[in-house]
């Protein structure tokens, strides 16, 4: 369990960031695992207090804490999110997409887009401050009721308590998750299942009926008076009341037997579809503050959780504006396809947010902390920021309006390449455009490379992504393979308990660093314990204690052996 939890987090960025003390992944050894088992064995291990950190909101009016934990914390803390994950992930409910295997953003909003067509009204659900709030006797009871194993529960205890430290001063944490820890999504889906269950179990039955509403009368007398006009040969009065019955409803839309109630959460945000009068809808918002205050002891954000009419007005979920479409003009086949369905849309003060890191006084400029890169890293940073934000909207409808981003975006970059060759924008565009095949034809592109002698280029590109909507697209938190383990590779070199550069045996451990760029890529000179690493093309190096030593006091290694 260790070394799987070791190789699925070595490679995180916060692994080599020390917390409250200086340990880091760096140095990681079986021996290590083995201690820490033997504290946990003995129940003498404890939490360290996490280093709190500050970092900007996406608003950049607040701020946000982070906590930092030491190696072992994290690591113990993986070991726990694995076996929580494995015994409450089959019990979760299907309407909760936060931080679970095989789901996030795109199920949530797919599932939305396809099974709410005809929604009223939508509740949004927004809990302030939730993962700071969650009552620790809460938490551990709900642990309780399917976990027995007390040595477990007072370990997970020990962690919610461990305090942290805010300008080397200690605070006790009374409430919430760890922030920043491994274990804090699966509990906080743990905690908050008991919303799931109740809306699921006494909001959605109490407030779903009937099994289609009734029929609109007005509607059936146009539709017999069209039927005998064409039974008469009187084309044009049958064309005027088509005309008219496609102005009204089929259905009774004010049927008081028709009821529908649809829930979605994605971590703390909660959406709720109701099909039925605005009244109700106030009632279910009350019904759900007051089982957040009274049973989770949480409060609903009033800023946040809305009551938004769904044809009139539009829905904040998951960065997409969600509304119901309604157009008694759009005719498909004989049938008005819009009315009633779902409209995912790219909210315009999105696309206005995405573009402000590049441009300057409203124009496009250059970045200045690229300039020293080489021209593929400045185009694989453009094009990996781009491509995100657009493989994250391609659902939407209106995701073309995302050519002003890609305009935005390109100016910037070509201006910074031009900076750096001391060139012009045009120049550098003629250098860098290339056309590639997408699934909706070629389509043109800005790409650098790199060549390499007997091995493919790399290939750096920007743009080049069609901006067609894509109704199926999915994005997955984490790999849709569930037998995809993270660190094979390392594992088995750690489990061959030889030092890679002197093939020793005495104390092996795994040496570290932050990034490759760091060795400057010494592939002629430079130690041997970088040239390994520089040849590997690996962060990571199996040695022993006296090589390890060796490389962090500055002093030559032994050279790798045949």
């Amino acid at each position: 369990m260790y070394l799987l939890a070791y190789g699925r987090i070595y490679s995180n960025k916060g692994a080599m960031t020390p917390g409250a003390t200086q340990e880091t992944v760096d140095g990681m050894s079986l021996d290590k695992i083995g201690r820490v088992i033997d504290a946990l064995r003995h129940e003498r291990y404890r939490f360290s207090p996490v280093k709190r950190v500050y970092i900007p909101k996406k608003s950049g009016r607040k701020r946000r804490p982070l906590g930092l934990s030491p190696w072992s914390d994290k690591l113990v803390c993986e070991v726990v999110r694995l076996l929580l994950e494995a015994y409450y992930e089959p019990t979760f409910s299907d309407r909760s997409h936060g931080f679970r295997p095989r789901r996030g953003c795109h199920t949530a909003l797919r599932e939305v887009a396809h099974t709410w067509t005809g929604t009223t009204w939508f509740i949004e659900g927004d809990v302030a401050d939730c993962f700071g709030s969650f009552d620790h006797q809460i938490m551990l009871s709900s642990l309780g009721e399917k976990i027995h194993d007390n040595r477990f529960l007072r370990l997970l205890g020990t962690m919610l308590t461990a305090g942290y430290l805010e300008d080397w001063v200690w605070n006790a944490t009374l409430s919430g998750v760890p922030q920043g820890s491994g274990v804090s999504p699966v509990m906080s889906n743990i905690y908050l299942h008991r919303l799931d269950t109740f809306v699921e179990t006494v909001l959605i039955p109490e407030y779903t009926r009937g099994t289609v509403r009734k029929h609109n009368p007005d509607y059936a007398r146009v539709l017999a008076a069209r039927v005998r006009a064409r039974r008469r040969g009187d084309h044009a009065t049958a064309r005027e009341l088509l005309k008219r019955l496609r102005t009204m409803p089929s259905m009774d839309t004010h049927d008081p037997g028709y009821r529908r109630l649809r829930y979605c959460r994605y971590a703390d945000d909660t959406l709720l579809g109701f099909t039925g009068p605005k009244a109700e809808a106030e009632e279910i918002k009350r019904r759900l503050a007051e089982f957040l205050h009274d049973d989770l002891k949480l409060e609903l954000s009033q800023n946040k959780t809305l009551i938004t009419h769904a044809r009139t007005g539009a829905a904040r979920f998951l960065g997409y504006e969600i509304s119901v479409g309604n157009s008694d003009t759009k005719v498909i086949a004989g049938r008005r396809r819009i009315n009633g369905s779902i409209r995912l849309r790219v909210p315009s003060s999105v696309i206005k947010a995405k573009c402000a890191p590049y441009l300057k006084r409203g124009k496009p400029a250059r970045r200045p902390q690229l300039l020293n890169e080489d021209d593929y890293t400045i185009v694989a940073a453009y094009g990996a920021e781009y491509g995100g934000i657009v493989q994250y909207y391609l659902p939407a409808g209106n995701v073309s309006q995302l050519t002003r981003l890609h305009w935005v975006m390109q100016t910037s970059m070509l201006k910074t390449l031009a900076n750096k060759h001391r060139s012009s924008v045009s120049k550098m565009a003629a250098k860098h455009t290339a056309t590639i095949d997408t699934l909706h034809g070629p389509r043109q592109c800005l790409e650098a490379r790199i060549e390499r002698d007997g091995r493919k280029p790399l290939v750096a590109r920007f743009g080049g992504i069609p901006l067609r909507q894509q109704k199926k697209a999915v994005l997955t938190d984490r790999p849709t393979l569930p037998d995809v383990i993270g660190g094979k590779e390392l594992i088995t070199r750690l489990l061959a308990h030889r030092c890679e550069l002197c093939r020793g045996t005495d104390g092996i451990s795994v040496h570290h660093i932050r990034r490759l760029k760091d060795l400057d890529r010494p592939e002629a000179s430079g130690p041997a314990w970088a040239r390994e690493m520089t040849r590997r093309r690996r962060k990571t190096l199996v040695v022993c204690r006296t090589c390890h030593h060796d490389i962090h006091a500055g002093q030559p290694t032994a050279q790798l052996t045949s």
